[in-house]
């Protein structure tokens, strides 16, 4: 079996979702999220499970579409609320809200820590001559990127900030791969995707990419290729990287 590969006579960028890719955040937006889901699911439905609900529904989404996912999952559906409701408010707002406030909270007192592989990886691609992205639905995506120390190793970070400011749909919509390919002026087809959510991996793959590269730590291979990924690695330490981008000179 060949050994998975980034080659970069074909591939000039590669766009990682950061959460659950770089920086080892997942398990803490996963605890985040059933804090909240359990304290308003009690009396109405069985606790909320990071595997089967989390996974499924909420990881690689936009906060609020994480919610809406997630509830109508258990046929359960909230008022939208707005974006000032008090955290806890039931509404897809408030629940949105406690859930962030809980997330930053963690951020801010244990920081934020980046998979060495991945770091491993950015070095060896920049090396190379690979432009490199980071992409999150996160509307904390820099912050997260700068606490873990690795936004030097990034041209460019799209997070849900500019999703926000641009109006730009959530995965498994690849709008966001697609703004930062068009920031890096790489096209599509030319680029590879990382990621580790199932929404990610769809989106890389209806985005026209070059490569979709799926990181699994769950489990879910199968799935994962069902879903459009090319290679699957447990661990980005198992991919190599061959070749180097050649940059034409005007």
């Amino acid at each position: 079996m060949n050994e998975p590969a980034i080659d970069l006579t074909a591939i000039s960028a590669v766009v990682f979702d950061s959460d659950g890719v770089v920086t080892d955040t997942a398990r803490g937006h996963a605890a985040a999220w059933k804090h909240v889901f359990d304290a308003f699911l009690r009396g109405r439905s069985a606790p909320f499970d990071i595997e089967a609900d989390y996974l499924r529904h909420v990881d690689g989404r936009p906060r609020l579409d994480g919610v809406r996912t997630f509830l109508a999952s258990r046929g359960i559906e909230l008022p939208e609320g707005a974006p000032d409701d008090e955290p806890g408010t039931p509404t897809v707002h408030g629940l949105g809200r406690a859930k962030d406030r809980i997330f930053v909270a963690q951020v801010d007192k244990y920081g934020v820590a980046a998979f060495p592989s991945a770091v491993a990886l950015l070095h060896e691609l920049r090396r190379r001559g690979a432009r490199t992205a980071a992409v999150t639905a996160s509307l904390h995506g820099r912050k997260l990127v700068t606490s873990a120390g690795v936004a030097h190793l990034f041209h460019l970070v799209v997070d849900g900030g500019d999703a926000a400011l641009l109006n730009l749909p959530g995965k498994p919509d690849p709008a966001l791969f697609h703004e930062a390919t068009r920031r890096l002026d790489v096209p599509a087809a030319k680029a590879a995707v990382v990621e580790a959510a199932l929404p990610g991996i769809e989106a890389g793959r209806k985005g026209g990419f070059g490569l979709v590269i799926a990181v699994d730590r769950a489990g879910r291979a199968a799935e994962l290729r069902e879903r459009g990924a090319d290679l699957v690695v447990t661990d980005l330490g198992e991919l190599d990287v061959r070749g180097r981008v050649l940059r034409l000179t005007p």
